[in-house]
């Protein structure tokens, strides 16, 4: 074999090694740019590391699933058809809509201010403290590959239901896809 054969083989081998460290560590670097748009209060940062439609169908697709049931067991059997889903998919799209948007987004990321004002973070003027508590949901969570293309970091809720954040990747880059919700009771 010659030594340009050799070198070409080499240089193959680099780049699918190369590509397959950027697809491995791909789903860390959107879960860190979601906690440094958060930390900033970033939306449109927060934007490139989120897949807005896809986390609203999968949050709406949980909701009316739980909505349907909650109906049916507390009416019963006969309201857990037509009537059940009809309201649980008015209910679950206002809902999500609501949530799962840039605005609801801001929305919850100005939260983060008002969390650190009821801890008593807050500087004597009445504002959020110079050097903000960073604020990481998933800075303890475990955290594993499903697929190639699939990733789950997983939390405990404050009842200690498990919370899944899945993150999927499009090409070579990853987003946040769906919030597995706790199950309920």
């Amino acid at each position: 074999m010659s030594k340009t054969a050799k070198r070409l083989i080499a240089l193959a081998i680099l780049i699918v090694l190369l590509l397959a460290g950027w697809i491995a560590a791909g789903p860390f670097i959107a879960i860190r740019g979601i906690q440094q748009a958060m930390d900033t209060r970033d939306v449109s940062k927060l934007e490139r590391h989120v897949d807005y439609p896809a986390l609203r169908a999968n949050l709406r697709a949980q909701l009316e699933a739980r909505i349907a049931r909650e109906i049916g067991r507390r009416f019963g059997p006969e309201m857990a058809g037509g009537a059940a889903s009809g309201v649980a998919g008015m209910l679950s799209n206002n809902a999500v809509d609501a949530m799962i948007s840039p605005t609801g987004i801001a929305v919850l990321l100005q939260g983060h201010a008002l969390v650190q004002r009821a801890t008593g973070n807050v500087e004597p003027e009445g504002g959020v403290t110079a050097g903000p508590v960073a604020y990481d949901p998933l800075k303890n969570a475990r955290k594993r590959f499903e697929s190639p293309s699939r990733f789950v970091a997983t939390v405990d809720s404050a009842d200690g239901k498990p919370v899944g954040f899945v993150f999927e990747r499009k090409g070579l880059r990853w987003r946040l896809s769906d919030i597995r919700l706790p199950p309920s009771n």
